[in-house]
């Protein structure tokens, strides 16, 4: 059983922040697509279907300011850079399980059925 959050004006203020970056479009999925670890662009785009690479980029590059995601370039040739989750990142991911577990047991809610 999981221990409730006491509503305070503090609580809203820190999760705001947080629940309005998660919902925007495509950064849940981005940062869900990395969950198994290290990934070039073009593996998340595999995993993300439907997004621009512009838009890829842009949402990669968030996660990264936020310290959500790691970039690292690998010197070979062609140069490599790879996108993996921060330990903040699987934190929240770990913290979003039980929304990903609810969407895939009432797919009807957003007609996704």
């Amino acid at each position: 059983m999981t221990t409730a959050v006491k509503v305070e004006d503090h609580t809203c203020r820190a999760f705001q922040p947080a629940v309005e970056f998660l919902g925007r479009r495509w950064v849940g999925v981005v940062l869900l697509a990395g969950r198994e670890g290290a990934r070039r662009f073009g593996q998340y785009r595999q995993f993300v279907t439907g997004i621009s690479d512009r838009l890829l980029a842009q949402r990669l590059r968030e996660l990264e300011q936020h310290g959500l995601v790691e970039r690292t370039v690998v010197p070979s040739t062609p140069v490599q850079v790879l996108y993996a989750p921060t330990k903040a990142g699987l934190d929240l991911l770990d913290a979003l399980e039980p929304l990903i577990a609810w969407s895939l047991r009432h797919p009807e809610v957003f007609g996704n059925d």
